[in-house]
């Protein structure tokens, strides 16, 4: 059932990259981990020279450490169940071979590689505690940084698509063609490997003769500059350009194109038209806001007063909840995607 789709060049291209993404987590997960450490014997020791970190998380709420566990194991699972749900359906029913599910799909795979990258990881240092390398830091930063730019730039095309379907409807099949489509998502998986690697190199350049604990569940810009010793003032600058124009830059493209949809919308003359392209949009810029309001507070004063314990639980929205809610309010509330499963349970029972 899978072939006809995976012959498609754009479709083998696109899981290939997925595929490699997986290797290059479980690489960094599985031979890039340290030694174990118990979290409080690291929160005040100094070494002249860093050679791996321990993820502290959430070791301030020790008690809750189980039920944190719990909790962002079955999120995970949600998760990876929705997208991974999403990915298929788009693949597999012809009548989700449009431009939108094309999107959509590309953006559940970013959300799988964005949990994938994190999660495993935080719910290990919950229950263990184990150290990890240098490298295995910087490539959790990297495919951080690649999977959020990604995300970025998915959002802001996503958001073209619904401008020109509303907007401009008669124009739409070749304004959206298919080529187009695939060197668009192309692009955005692309577009975020040289920033993401620049700041990742020049960030691992800085000597690290602080604490080894990392207060932080994940090896992010911001608690990986709290133990350089050595002037950031530099890095701090440039990455705050960076971050205006991979996130404010997209934002406003966003904002623009749904305030012209919104127009739109207004002169439409059917309600039901109406209340459909506004759901539509509303529940996308909805995540939108969440997304890009929360990478901005902690992407943008990387070195800001919050505490690491404030900046984990903002990090937490866009790391665990944004993914987690991206099929239920893009494609599984939709009847389009609900009918698409029904057919191919359907297939199922009739092959049976």
């Amino acid at each position: 059932m899978l072939w006809p789709v995976l012959r498609d060049t754009s479709n083998s291209f696109f899981l290939l990259a997925f595929l490699m993404y997986i290797y290059m987590h479980y690489y960094y997960f599985f031979f890039a981990a340290g030694s174990h450490y118990p979290a409080e014997s690291l929160i005040g020791s100094n070494q002249s020279s860093v050679v791996e970190f321990v993820l502290l998380g959430f070791s301030h709420v020790p008690r809750l450490k189980l039920v944190l566990f719990v909790l962002f194991l079955g999120m995970f699972l949600i998760t990876i169940l929705g997208n991974g749900l999403i990915v298929l359906l788009s693949l597999v029913d012809t009548a989700l071979h449009t431009p939108m599910y094309f999107f959509l799909r590309n953006l559940a795979l970013v959300e799988i590689c964005f949990s994938l990258d994190i999660v495993p990881r935080m719910l290990e240092s919950l229950v263990a505690g184990r150290g990890i390398s240098l490298s295995g830091c910087a490539l959790q930063l990297f495919l951080l940084l690649s999977c959020v730019t990604s995300e970025c730039f998915l959002l802001t095309v996503m958001a073209y698509d619904r401008y020109v379907a509303i907007c401009h409807p008669l124009h739409y099949g070749v304004l959206m063609s298919q080529q187009l489509c695939h060197l668009l998502a192309g692009a955005c998986w692309v577009a975020g490997i040289p920033v993401s690697l620049l700041f990742t190199i020049w960030l691992f350049r800085f000597p690290f003769c602080g604490p080894r604990g990392v207060r932080h569940f994940l090896c992010d810009v911001a608690p990986l500059l709290r133990l350089v010793c050595a002037d950031t003032s530099v890095f701090e600058a440039y990455i705050r350009v960076a971050t205006v124009l991979v996130l404010m830059v997209p934002f406003s493209l966003i904002t623009v194109s749904y305030g012209r949809v919104l127009a739109a919308v207004v002169r439409m003359p059917s309600a039901t038209g109406r209340h459909k392209a506004l759901s539509t949009c509303a529940s996308h810029f909805l995540v939108v806001a969440l997304f890009y309001g929360t990478a901005c507070v902690i992407h943008l004063q990387p070195k800001s007063t919050y505490s690491p314990e404030s900046k984990q639980v903002v990090s937490l929205s866009y790391t665990l909840v944004t993914p987690m809610l991206n099929p239920i309010i893009y494609s599984l509330r939709n009847k389009e995607v609900k009918a698409a499963l029904w057919r191919i349970l359907g297939r199922k029972k009739g092959s049976v």
